[in-house]
């Protein structure tokens, strides 16, 4: 049974759920001014709306806000999708919603970036789309800038302050519940003390099987990440993070 789940006064286990055909039908009516259609149509995506605002799950937001700006954008979703088009209805609208939270939460950012940047930014992303077009590759920062007629640095630190930070936290990977995060994939600062004294940890590695010392002496005493170490030793990054693990525990065990 699913549990009552409430977002701007909305019970979330009780939302309906539209076969593509319906879809279809209420938009034909929404489109001849049917405005119940077009009611039901929204009513009948929120679970939609409900799911994309899931990816933005534990960055500190309100839920019910970006439920409301997903809602936007679902509805400019409908009233804009042009039903001659042989595409799925979720199809159009889902960048539509990612789009619409984005640009709230972008511009809702505490670290705002200027308008000159940001316009930087925008001609360099048209540009690299005009450049793959005639390179049939990815352009790099220097071509892009040389396109645009400035210094690389500029482009770069405007094309920097548009990317949207992420958590370390954040899953990239998950194989069976050994989930792979970010930080897994970061390599250590060198001379830091991460995780474990590298003399304590050169002294317990010793009594583990070969596979897992070579792992624990590349990710610490090397800082390669997880990918490095999984392309070296020939098995996956999954694999690698389950046997870290597991040699991080029986060198805790021995009293570290």
């Amino acid at each position: 049974m699913t549990s009552k789940v409430e977002i701007c006064g909305v019970d979330t286990s009780k939302l309906p759920v539209l076969k593509e055909s319906e879809k279809m039908r209420l938009l034909r009516s929404a489109r001849e001014g049917d405005k119940k259609a077009r009611e039901q149509l929204i009513t009948g995506n929120l679970r939609l709306v409900l799911s994309i605002c899931g990816r933005f799950a534990g960055r500190g937001e309100n839920p019910d806000d970006l439920f409301q700006v997903g809602c936007i954008g679902l509805m400019k979703s409908i009233d804009n999708f042009d039903i001659a088009q042989n595409v799925r209805f979720s199809t159009y609208a889902v960048p539509m919603i990612l789009g619409e939270i984005r640009r709230y939460l972008r511009d809702n950012n505490p670290v705002r970036v200027s308008r000159s940047l940001r316009d930087i930014a925008y001609h360099a992303m048209q540009a690299k789309e005009r450049l793959t077009g005639a390179l049939q590759r990815e352009p790099t920062v220097e071509e892009i800038a040389k396109e645009l007629g400035l210094p690389r640095e500029e482009v770069l630190m405007a094309l920097e302050a548009i990317v949207e930070p992420i958590s370390l936290q954040e899953p990239v990977y998950s194989d069976g519940g050994d989930t792979i995060y970010v930080m897994d994939q970061v390599r250590a600062p060198e001379g830091e003390d991460a995780w474990l004294d590298e003399i304590v940890l050169r002294e317990s590695i010793g009594r583990l099987p070969e596979r897992e010392k070579k792992i624990l002496y590349l990710r610490f005493m090397q800082g390669h990440t997880q990918m490095e170490v999984a392309e070296e030793i020939g098995i996956s990054q999954a694999q690698v993070s389950r046997l870290e693990k597991s040699a991080l525990r029986s060198v805790r065990g021995a009293g570290i």
